[in-house]
């Protein structure tokens, strides 16, 4: 079993080089950050903490929390295992014989005096219905660029109980045939998928920003014209509608939901199902029990969101790729797929259920490194980097079951003011400086992504 191992020295380098940039204005600021020595708080609030064990690796330190139910989360393993967890957790697994050092806050501090505009929560962060009235805007003022279409619905809606259509819009320079939800069209296709992990705020915006580059650039700039002339770009801006409305319910100190809504006799965050657990391809039983972080659901494909989601997909990708895992994609497939997560600083390619290399490996773990170029992020793939294998995630879908190469950006960092799942709105502009060339990478190597077949 080989697997590609990232330089931790280049990740190094880069978290000393944030630190500086960041952790001194912070800290003069009198303000706590992730990975700072600092007192844990004593409410009920969760915050993030490493946790080491003088008996157990952290590897196995990190299954064996999550298989107890602790929200495990990405990253090094170098100062113990991550997790999001409250005091009394915290205290529970001291009382084990555990180590549990507080690494910092969930909530990024927020003016008392803030006050939300229209459709934003967090300082400038987009609600559900934020981004519905956005995609509505831009495909009106756009019909020659822009496509909107529902692709499938979210829990709550199944219920009757409210809820969402799940929304995907197509950007190109629109032709006869283009925005088909077929496999038929000419032009190859790019989709970016967004916050299927509800809690994951910087990764939607990331959409929101991208949705507007692109249509306020074709005819200006020559590189996104070149991209809209050739390519279909997909967006699904919002892929967990239900878990949003959730997050965003408190508009200054966020819900930490990371599952969509349905109802499971579970209480606060233990509700839903984990939509990156739950398609049909390694879907795993054993991911987590009904009220963890990673819960799959009762079985594969159960969520109307994933349904919705693998739908679409399938109907706009062609399939070229035999159903055996280790059996490679033809040098003829077309497209590429992104789906957005955070936070680790990490770009992520097939497979993420195994460490063994998937058959187009050579292929695959080239784009990446070419995404790497611009975002600085490691390359990894299996549980490299995450703690934890991913059966059941979207981009492995896509490839085991299309061929089509998926990829994940786990968008960083892991420290500083700007890292965890609610990260300062003003951290939007270098997420966007940076990943905004690895999306136009990826886009572009849609019309032909598997040169060597290998």
């Amino acid at each position: 079993m080989t697997r590609f191992v990232p330089s931790r020295r280049s990740r190094l380098r880069r978290l000393l080089a944030a630190a500086s940039a960041v952790l001194l204005p912070l800290l003069g600021a009198g303000l706590a950050v992730p990975g700072a020595a600092a007192a844990a708080p004593a409410s009920a609030e969760p915050a993030y903490y490493d946790v080491t064990s003088p008996a157990t690796t952290a590897a196995g330190l990190a299954t064996d929390l999550t298989r107890r139910g602790y929200d495990v989360l990405e990253g090094p393993l170098a100062h113990g295992v991550p997790i999001l967890a409250t005091a009394a957790d915290a205290q529970r697994l001291r009382h084990r014989g555990l180590t549990v050092r507080y690494a910092g806050p969930l909530y990024q501090p927020v003016a008392a005096t803030f006050r939300a505009a229209a459709g934003t929560y967090y300082g400038g962060y987009h609600t559900t219905a934020g981004h519905e009235a956005h995609n509505q805007q831009v495909a009106s003022a756009h019909p020659d660029l822009v496509v909107l279409r529902s692709i499938g619905q979210s829990w709550l809606k199944t219920q009757g109980r409210g809820g969402h259509d799940i929304q995907a819009l197509c950007i190109t320079k629109i032709r006869a045939g283009d925005c088909a939800t077929t496999s038929s069209g000419s032009k190859p296709k790019f989709t970016l998928m967004a916050q299927m992990h509800a809690r994951e705020l910087a990764t939607g915006e990331l959409a929101y920003m991208w949705i507007d580059y692109l249509v306020n650039n074709y005819g200006t700039n020559a590189d996104v014209t070149r991209l809209m002339d050739s390519t279909e770009l997909w967006v699904i801006p919002i892929a967990n509608p239900d878990g949003v409305d959730i997050v965003s319910s408190n508009s200054t100190r966020p819900v930490s939901q990371r599952k969509n809504a349905h109802d499971n006799g579970c209480s606060g965050t233990g509700r839903g199902v984990d939509l990156n657990r739950n398609s049909s391809y390694h879907w795993d039983v054993n991911q987590g029990t009904k009220c963890s972080e990673t819960y799959p659901g009762t079985s594969a494909a159960s969520e109307p969101e994933t349904q919705g989601i693998q739908n679409f997909l399938a109907a706009i990708y062609r399939d070229t790729k035999p159903s055996a895992d280790f059996s490679p994609a033809t040098t003829d497939t077309t497209g590429t797929f992104l789906t957005l997560h955070s936070y680790a600083e990490l770009d992520i390619y097939p497979y993420g259920w195994t460490n063994s290399l998937a058959p187009n490996n050579n292929d695959l773990r080239t784009i990446a490194t070419a995404m790497s170029q611009s975002n600085h992020y490691d390359v990894v793939h299996g549980d490299g980097g995450l703690n934890y294998f991913a059966p059941g995630a979207t981009d492995d879908w896509i490839y085991g079951t299309r061929g089509v190469p998926g990829y994940t950006i786990e968008v960083g960092p892991d420290t500083s003011g700007c890292s965890g799942f609610f990260p300062r709105y003003s951290c939007m502009s270098s997420f966007w400086n940076l990943n905004r060339p690895a999306f136009i990478t990826l886009a572009n190597a849609a019309a032909h992504p598997y040169p060597t077949g290998h």
